[in-house]
């Protein structure tokens, strides 16, 4: 048992025939995050990497624009000292004037997505700029990232219950597929989650606005993970399963090549397929 995977006792039918063994969980828990100390959000995440996820949070949904404008981010701590494990409290260097203005923009476009497509891509558009970055990519290349995800996914490897995010930097053109391990690799029971952890660990070190790099998530492409990597600069967003409707219409409206379905030799490019080389 560790902070990622916990053992509880399963009744395995197997072969036809029944037996009961320890089995690993990933785990689930809840992170309460405070600005200021006053009570802001409530996020189900598994344990590990939370200053990574709050700081890719607080960049992805447009509630900071730099990491300069994070102050601290730090553990609560109980009565008697002890860091709480799942409470982080804020420090944030924004005046309360703008805070309150991203807010309020941020409850707006929460509030449109679901209601009509086009009022949710609006809302975005007047926060993120569309991408504008010429990085250009091989076939071989992006067919080599999955693998290379799967290898550093650990805590899946002994669970299967986690979603996956990982950055990759795109090599030159003359460059051979192989060997480029991923910059950063991170997971959780939320595949959002993931990427904010990624986000995160890329803002701390440094290396925001994201261009030149790809991102490649486990599961499908939504309309909250194409706005995350829209909102990081990341130009290119691949994914092992299928975009929804709606973030390939926001895909195609921030300039990031959107690719699903990238298995078994193949992939689809539903936007701006042309930073894809296919001659």
């Amino acid at each position: 048992m560790n902070d990622f995977v916990h053992d509880r006792p399963a009744l395995k039918w197997r072969d036809g025939a029944a037996r009961e063994e320890l089995d690993h969980l990933a785990v689930e828990e809840p992170l309460e995050i405070r600005l200021g100390g006053t009570r802001f959000s409530v996020t189900m995440r598994t344990p590990g990497h939370d200053e990574e996820l709050v700081a890719g949070f607080l960049l992805t949904e447009g509630f900071i624009a730099h990491a300069d404008e994070i102050g601290e981010i730090r553990r609560v701590r109980d009565r008697r000292g002890h860091p709480e494990p799942n409470i982080v409290d804020v420090i944030l260097h924004v005046p309360a004037d703008a805070l309150r203005k991203r807010l309020k923009r941020n409850l707006a476009i929460s509030s449109s997505c679901g209601l009509c497509g086009k009022t949710s891509i609006d809302a975005l558009r007047l926060s993120l700029e569309p991408l504008e970055d010429a990085t250009l990519v091989r076939p071989d290349f992006l067919l080599s990232l999955g693998a290379e995800m799967r290898a550093a996914q650990e805590i899946f490897a002994s669970t299967g219950g986690l979603h996956a995010a990982a950055l990759f930097r795109v090599p030159g053109i003359d460059s051979l597929a192989a060997g480029n391990p991923p910059v950063v690799v991170r997971e959780d029971i939320g595949r959002h989650n993931a990427v904010d952890k990624v986000i995160g660990y890329a803002l701390a070190a440094g290396m925001t606005p994201l261009a030149g790099t790809v991102l490649m998530v486990s599961g499908r492409q939504s309309f909250e993970i194409v706005q995350k990597t829209a909102a990081a600069g990341i130009p290119i967003l691949a994914g092992v399963s299928a975009p929804s409707s709606l973030s390939a219409e926001l895909a195609e409206e921030l300039g990031i090549t959107l690719i699903g379905f990238m298995r078994e030799g193949g992939f689809n490019v539903y936007c701006h397929a042309e930073r894809v080389i296919t001659n």
